[in-house]
């Protein structure tokens, strides 16, 4: 069973995911919070696996609670909603350690499976979010890591060289199953270079990775 800790200000906005999410057999909603500020006190009490949250509220929002959870030790996992195609923080969220983005008005069929591949540690980001994150990287907005930059690149190079290609492999959106039958590696290998790269970059997640080697102009 998924434990999820919703987080939203609106409570008709809370109230849907909850019943979407209620619906799916593995999926318990074990909580709600309407601001950022509630969410270290209700993870500590419930303990859920995942937090669906919006990234804009009035008092704590989003960025801030993921930056919060971070510091500690097995944090959940943080998927951000929003209404926004180009928030300005979406990079910022990605950079904190939230493992995936979605619009507001995703169908529910795709909150639902997108919660099942987050908690799986796969890529959680839609479409239109993708497309603008890509660009962002591309002209080197929000970050101070240019594509192709020097210091991107030398950052990679810390990785072998079935460690990078499975970097470029998670930088062009590929789930584990795919990177497997791509690069002809057991699933089970794939993950224990995920979880390598992880370290050896200094990340939480695999949308870091794909930050990374997007920096690096590798993709």
């Amino acid at each position: 069973m998924i434990r999820v800790l919703l987080v939203d200000d609106d409570p008709l906005v809370r109230a849907g995911l909850r019943l979407m999410l209620s619906g799916a057999g593995d999926i318990d909603v074990v909580a709600e919070a309407g601001d950022g500020g509630e969410v270290p006190a209700l993870v500590d009490e419930h303990r859920p696996d995942l937090v669906l949250m919006d990234i804009r509220m009035p008092d704590v929002d989003g960025l801030g609670a993921t930056t919060a959870l971070r510091t500690r030790p097995d944090p959940p996992t943080v998927v951000m909603l929003t209404t926004f195609r180009e928030d300005e923080q979406v990079l910022r969220a990605l950079q904190a350690g939230a493992a995936g983005f979605l619009l507001k008005h995703t169908p529910p069929a795709e909150i639902v499976a997108a919660v099942r591949r987050a908690h799986a540690g796969e890529p959680v980001l839609s479409p239109a979010v993708t497309e603008q994150l890509i660009a962002r990287v591309t002209r080197g907005i929000g970050t101070d890591r240019r594509p192709g930059s020097a210091e991107a690149r030398t950052r990679l190079d810390r990785l072998g060289t079935r460690e990078r290609e499975v970097a470029v492999a998670v930088g062009q959106g590929k789930t584990n199953a795919e990177i497997a039958a791509e690069l002809y590696m057991s699933l089970a290998t794939v993950k224990a270079h995920v979880s390598h790269i992880l370290t050896k970059l200094e990340l939480t997640n695999r949308v870091q990775i794909a930050l990374a080697v997007h920096s690096a102009g590798l993709t």
